[in-house]
């Protein structure tokens, strides 16, 4: 059974121990190891950003947060942040998350919702996001250092809500 529900603070070690391990990786998110355990809960839980987590049968599988874009003028369109726990993907979770943030962004009145820097070579990513309706609007040229691969391409995706 698949429960995705807004995160406490109980879940926080978690999202932590989540998030250390997709920084090392090095092939799927900007933050990398040397991100400080503030820094990281800052991201995820300092308003206005929301967090939610996905359980599965009980256990902890992932996490994604939910906040505006930009400031001011740009506070319309929404940004989001997803993490699968490895144990878990190639079940749909990425595409379920993300379709319960964009119901989430919805109710919390964005029109929009744009990904900033989605790692090209990040397939399943790419795949599922515009499974959920994203578009690939720009490209900047090895703008990511991936670990294994060196520099590759970031995508900026971006939907009507």
């Amino acid at each position: 059974m698949i429960e995705v529900r807004e995160a406490t603070q109980a879940d926080w070690p978690h999202i932590w121990a989540l998030f250390q391990r997709v920084a090392a990786a090095g092939d799927v998110f900007a933050y990398d190891e040397s991100t400080t355990e503030d820094v990281a809960q800052k991201l995820w839980f300092a308003p206005p950003t929301v967090c939610y987590v996905c359980d599965v049968d009980g256990s902890f599988a992932g996490t994604y947060f939910v906040r505006p874009n930009q400031p001011g003028r740009g506070s319309h369109v929404a940004n989001g942040g997803y993490m699968v726990h490895p144990g878990f993907r190639g079940r749909g979770l990425a595409v379920a998350l993300c379709e319960h943030s964009l119901e989430v962004a919805r109710r919390l009145g964005f029109t929009a919702m744009q990904f900033n820097f989605v790692v090209s070579t990040n397939t399943g990513a790419v795949r599922a996001w515009e499974k959920c309706g994203f578009e690939v609007v720009g490209r900047l040229p090895g703008a990511y250092r991936h670990k294994e691969m060196g520099p590759v391409d970031a995508l900026v995706m971006f939907r009507r809500l």
